[in-house]
């Protein structure tokens, strides 16, 4: 039984995507994955589903964003600002756990100024970090 219906993948780095949903396979983390390389095309992807009727917004929404910050055109910071004007049932449902190569502690802080940021992983994804995942 999978733990999260879907989740989305959202990084600029193509092998980064395949790698890391790989990963959420083999953990039986979710039963659907939705990949992204670009923020601004997740977010149009999100701003879409909103206008569907309720009952499939809510199945079709993804439990869980992980989330890149470092791309180009839009990076994970200007995702999170666009994210926050969305739909109060969407912010509720998604929870983003921002997944980077950056060990920069300002990246860290940063990212904590955001409700929606439940935890801050480092790449690539290992079954362990899934394991243990609970937001």
């Amino acid at each position: 039984m999978s733990k999260y219906h879907s989740v989305m993948l959202i990084d600029d780095n193509e092998i980064d995507n395949l790698i890391n949903q790989k990963m959420v396979e083999a953990a039986g983390l979710s039963k659907y994955i939705y990949t992204h390389t670009g923020a601004k095309s997740a977010i149009e992807f999100l701003k879409n589903i909103e206008q569907l009727d309720d009952n499939i917004v809510s199945s079709v929404l993804p439990d869980v964003i992980f989330l890149d910050i470092d791309m180009p055109l839009m990076d994970g910071f200007q995702f999170l600002e666009e994210f926050n004007k969305l739909k109060d049932s969407t912010k509720d449902k998604c929870k983003i756990i921002m997944l980077t190569s950056s060990i920069n502690p300002q990246d860290v802080s940063k990212s904590k100024k955001y409700d929606s940021v439940k935890k801050y992983l480092n790449k690539p994804l290992s079954q362990e970090s899934l394991a243990d995942l609970s937001v």
